[in-house]
């Protein structure tokens, strides 16, 4: 099996991962007064589960390698990594999180919806001058499919005003499709391992510092049982999310990942309909889900592409 294939399965199991985690989140945000403490609190149990994983496996900070995503030669840490790493818990483990769960409890429900999933428009545009990815017809027929099927889910998506929650969303999502592309090219000398570790654990020392600063450090501390089951059940997802998707992002190229990514909207639909109050839109799942295919038949269909390394392995500053 190629990389670019290997990143692609790993995609799908983020977006089952994915679609689980959004429709448990949807009740889980209703045991909390205030968003910024329970994705604090959820990144937090996402960021101690990735350091213990990466310890226990003897992962050490060093070079990529390009067959497994695994960590080779150790080397010290100065102030470019530093940097890096920082750069990378801003926009991708706090500042998007904060914005999109504060937005969620303003925004439209399918305003929102929608808006999320757009990432995969942006990260297409940012992906091909900046990546140098291939774009082909299937890719470009793949993501009109899926913007058809995430419409069709919103239902009122684009009639209904446009506010400030609809406006943290996109900000949300804007700052995550930029993370997708900073991660291709730190993948370029870190591990996809280490990486899960910094956006989560590092993204997570800043909400708390963010907490601290506006007086709600307290909540923290004082969530109940039930709020930490609540906690616990979604950083785990979290956990598997992340891990998965860097994982893929190491193998595949970004555009595959973040269209592959959007299957979670199915299973999410599904899991509504089966448990909730959801009804089935067939039109729209069977867009999304023959979109995500035809990612699948293009990686395939280029695999020999795919054996070259996604990353490359150079000495780490």
């Amino acid at each position: 099996m190629t990389q670019r294939i290997t990143g692609v399965v790993l995609a799908f199991v983020t977006a089952v991962i994915s679609g689980v985690a959004v429709y448990l989140n949807s009740d889980a945000v209703k045991h909390f007064h205030d968003q910024t403490v329970y994705t604090t609190a959820k990144n937090g149990v996402a960021g101690v589960l990735l350091i213990g994983i990466w310890a226990a496996a003897g992962w050490r900070t060093g070079r990529a390698s390009p067959r497994t995503g695994g960590v080779g030669q150790s080397h010290p840490v100065g102030p470019r990594r530093i940097l890096a790493f920082l750069a990378l818990a801003i926009v991708g483990g706090s500042v998007p999180f904060a914005l999109f769960f504060q937005g969620l409890a303003a925004a439209q429900a399918t305003q929102a919806a929608f808006l999320h999933k757009t990432l995969i428009v942006w990260v297409a545009l940012l992906a091909v001058p900046l990546l140098r990815e291939r774009v082909g017809w299937p890719h470009l027929v793949a993501i009109l499919l899926l913007l058809v099927g995430q419409a069709l889910l919103a239902g009122r998506a684009g009639t209904v005003a446009f506010g400030r929650g609809e406006a943290m969303i996109l900000a949300a999502t804007l700052l995550w499709s930029v993370e997708v592309v900073y991660v291709k090219r730190l993948l370029r000398r870190f591990s996809s391992h280490l990486l899960a570790v910094v956006r989560m654990a590092g993204g997570t020392a800043l909400l708390v510092a963010w907490l601290a600063l506006t007086g709600k450090f307290h909540q923290l501390i004082a969530l109940d049982a039930a709020q930490w089951q609540w906690v616990i059940v979604t950083g785990v997802l979290l956990t598997g999310y992340v891990a998965t998707w860097y994982a893929a992002l190491a193998r595949a190229q970004a555009v595959d990942v973040t269209a592959v990514l959007v299957f979670g909207a199915v299973i999410t639909a599904l899991l509504s309909a089966m448990f909730g109050s959801g009804s089935l839109k067939v039109p729209a799942l069977v867009a999304i889900t023959v979109g995500c295919g035809l990612i699948a038949w293009a990686a395939l269909r280029y695999s020999p592409n795919a054996r070259k390394p996604v990353v490359t392995a150079s000495p780490s500053r």
